[in-house]
């Protein structure tokens, strides 16, 4: 017998075998395939070069054929049962959850309405590894922590180390768990089936008890009937928040250091209450006080009484009638506790309340006087600028005690920055040593400073570099409380800046000067705006900026 498929009977040995000389393919057959973009490899049925692959059922046929004895008659047909394949419990017990519904009661104590609380759970067993879990289903606004109770873990039976399993649950006991009881009532279809098909009884359900606390809760509250002719409740949904404010001059003028001073007034229309407010001006060399009148009902009419009485408060009982907002007319004068007040104005809400509840009531606005003082030997001037730092923070120290520093302008300070206005100036003075001394003067854009630099002079003696630092520089008509600072449209060719009792004469500038300055053509004098052309050698026909350089050295 040859195995290797030949006809000449010899043994499948080394130097038994012939190679056919006319076989020229000795490619070896596909054994790899793609199918949805996966590789997956595939059987051979030929061999190398196309030859006949020698199955394992022919291979099987051939060693029938020897004549051996067969091994059934010794130890019996192979034709038995096989084993059934070993399936782990992760495998077989995957995603298969026993679920049943529990109670645990709540002891509530020191609370008159209740004794305990009945509180629902879900328990979860986990048939893949015996784990258990423990949730309390959220009720909204209960005002209780719910949710998770116990996460998934095994939950101890007994101090000798053993474990729940689904055999020990059932309906209508008990499972202790951390020194709770849970008491199962109820389970779903799926865990009932699957307990009886493990032979175990299931108890009949029970129902889940209701809890006392919330039932006591559904019960509607008693209705009843506002005696009152006012409703108090009402009034607190609907005016709320709601406050009427006036601007008055209060009239201290009798009093021995008495003035006019301006006050808010509130009257709030949740309790028909009133409180006055005294307003703080800055440097006016008294203290006010915040509250000048506490919030409290004012009355306004008291009830006749036959004899004298003497008393620290006045009750209701005593008051025939209060302020109410019908009283408080713009432009009218109004007495509060012995004080009288000028109402002068209100704000947007007061007057669109008072034209809705009450159109028939006539308001005269007058002005709030900035400063009223009746004793003209005070003084209340600010003090004269000495010069030390910039005027801004000077007047700061006179506003406010603890001094805050000045507003500036922002967005300014960011559009222009690292604008420089550059002009070339020479010195305007009478010693001839000063006659040759170049100077460029630089315009801050972002904040209107100016700085000056000499350019150094050969043989001179003057030692060039910087003039001035960066700072304000006043006009020479200004005054020291209200200066006027210099602005790109006093910077022109031929101008002449005045710096410190130093007169420079601007004799040439940059190109980019002539470019800003027609940017800004709306404010700045044509005349000076033709010259600047003039002097670059602008195009003034196009109004186009000019190329020319501007030459140092004039």
């Amino acid at each position: 017998m040859a195995l290797n498929g030949n006809n000449h009977g010899l043994p499948f040995l080394p130097g038994n075998t012939f190679r056919n000389i006319t076989k020229s393919a000795f490619h070896r057959p596909q054994t790899l395939e793609y199918r949805n973009g996966y590789a997956l490899p595939l059987r051979p049925t030929v061999g190398i070069g196309q030859d006949p692959l020698l199955s394992e059922e022919l291979i099987r046929q051939e060693l029938s054929e020897l004549n051996f004895e067969s091994p059934y008659l010794n130890y019996g047909s192979y034709d038995q049962i096989l084993p059934e394949e070993f399936v782990p419990a992760h495998v077989a017990l995957d995603k298969k959850v026993l679920r049943f519904y529990a109670y645990f009661k709540e002891d509530i104590l020191y609370s008159p309405e209740e004794v305990y609380r009945i509180r629902p759970v879900v328990i979860y067993y986990y048939l893949e590894d015996d784990s258990m879990c423990i949730i309390e289903p959220t009720v909204k606004n209960s005002g209780m922590p719910q949710g998770k109770r116990i996460k998934r873990q095994r939950l101890p039976k007994n101090e000798c180390g053993e474990h729940y399993q689904w055999k020990d649950l059932n309906l209508g006991m008990d499972l202790e768990v951390y020194g709770v009881k849970y008491h199962i009532t109820q389970c779903d279809a799926f865990t009932k089936e699957f307990m009886e098909s493990e032979g175990m009884l299931v108890n009949d359900p029970e129902p889940m008890p209701k809890d006392p606390y919330s039932e006591h809760r559904k019960t509607p509250l008693p209705s009843f009937t506002t005696s009152s002719e006012f409703d108090a409740m009402y009034n607190f949904l609907t005016m709320d928040r709601k406050v009427l404010r006036f601007f008055a001059l209060w009239d201290d003028s009798h009093s021995l250091y008495g003035d006019k001073n301006p006050v808010t007034i509130q009257y709030y229309l949740v309790d028909d209450t009133v409180e006055i407010r005294e307003v703080k001006k800055p440097n006016s060399g008294r203290d006010p006080f915040p509250i000048l009148m506490r919030r409290q009902k004012i009355p306004k009419k008291f009830k006749p009484v036959t004899f004298d009485s003497c008393v620290l408060e006045v009750s209701k009982d005593e008051v025939d009638e209060y302020y109410s907002p019908k009283d408080f007319q713009v432009g009218q004068r109004i007495t509060l506790l012995g004080r009288h007040f000028l109402l002068c104005d209100c704000d947007g809400f007061t007057k669109e309340y008072l034209k809705r509840n009450h159109p028939d009531i006539e308001m005269k606005p007058t002005e709030v006087p900035k400063t009223v003082d009746t004793h003209p030997d005070r003084k209340k001037e600010i003090p004269p600028y000495n010069g030390f730092g910039s005027l801004e923070d000077s007047l700061q120290n006179c506003l406010y005690l603890i001094p805050e520093p000045p507003k500036k302008n922002v967005l300014r300070m960011l559009e222009n920055d690292h604008k420089v206005l550059r002009y070339i100036a020479r010195l305007e003075s009478p010693n001839p040593e000063d006659q040759g001394r170049v100077f460029i003067l630089s315009y801050y854009l972002s904040n209107d400073m100016i700085s000056i630099f000499e350019k150094p002079t050969r043989n001179s003696g003057i030692i060039g570099g910087k003039f001035l630092e960066k700072t304000r520089i006043s006009k020479p008509n200004s005054t020291v409380e209200h200066p006027e600072f210099y602005s790109p449209a006093d910077l022109y060719i031929g101008a002449t800046v005045e710096v410190f009792s130093h007169r420079f004469v601007l004799t040439n500038a940059d190109q980019y000067v002539l470019s800003y300055l027609e940017s800004i053509s709306s404010q700045i004098p044509s005349q000076m705006l033709n010259l600047m052309r003039q002097k670059l050698g602008a195009a003034t026909e196009n109004n186009q900026p000019g190329v020319a350089a501007a030459d140092p050295s004039s």
